[in-house]
């Protein structure tokens, strides 16, 4: 596999499913600089048990950091923790994979469940490019070279089909999620109007739809297994 060539990269939702999936892809890498700062909610629970293992495997690339999409102060406070061990150096790669889901139609859906998901699925990846992009801005200027790419300074936001607007209606009957698929495409108009003003730093932002993948957030009876997706989503990252 050719290599991603950035060197500082951020992750969020990284414990499992397709975020663990691209750490390990990220891993395979040749990169002698790499360094991967995985994100999670809960890094001590359980659910996080196979990145601690991979991070005790890995200690000089990877390095656990809590954060909470759906918690300001968590975001702000793991801003300040990867500040701190950049030092000098820019980040050069953020993924906002972090998400939530919850069912439900026009019918069904509660006001608790459109904004949990919104605060996760929104709000969450606008505070994380906002505290981050200072970072993000030094990197872009260390880069020395002209032009965007993941390389240099980027914001890769993991989208879904659940966000698109003209293909989602003929799939809700099979997936009521309408909590989710809003979100989404609030989500989508967010990485659309991130790239629009980041271009000015050299900034790319764009989102990546990994094909509706074996998770705990997508679900059991889905086409893609985290493997081949994690390594779509990487070549991807190459190419850009």
């Amino acid at each position: 596999m050719a290599a991603v060539k950035a060197c500082n990269i951020l992750i969020t939702g990284a414990n499992r499913g397709l975020g663990l999936e691209t750490v390990k892809q990220l891993l395979e890498d040749s990169c002698p600089k790499r360094h991967i700062f995985a994100t999670c909610r809960n890094p001590d629970g359980p659910k996080s048990e196979a990145l601690r293992e991979l991070a005790k495997k890995h200690p000089s690339v990877i390095t656990i950091i809590r954060l909470d999409a759906d918690d300001p102060c968590s975001i702000k406070e793991s801003a300040e923790k990867v500040g701190s061990l950049l030092g000098n150096n820019g980040l050069n790669l953020l993924v906002n994979n972090a998400g939530i889901l919850a069912r439900g139609t026009i019918q069904t859906s509660s006001v608790e469940s459109m904004k949990n998901t919104f605060s996760t699925n929104v709000i969450g990846p606008l505070l994380i490019i906002q505290e981050y992009l200072p970072y993000l801005k030094k990197a872009a200027k260390a880069s020395g070279t002209p032009g965007m790419s993941c390389s240099k300074a980027a914001v890769i936001n993991v989208s879904t089909v659940g966000g698109s607007i003209s293909t989602m209606p003929s799939l809700f009957k099979q997936f009521p999620v309408l909590p989710y698929c809003v979100s989404k495409a609030g989500f989508n108009m967010l990485t659309v109007l991130a790239a629009e003003e980041l271009k000015a730093d050299e900034i790319l932002c764009m989102a990546l739809h990994p094909g509706w993948v074996k998770t705990e957030l997508g679900g059991e009876k889905k086409p893609w297994m985290p493997h081949p997706a994690g390594e779509l989503a990487i070549r991807t990252l190459q190419n850009h």
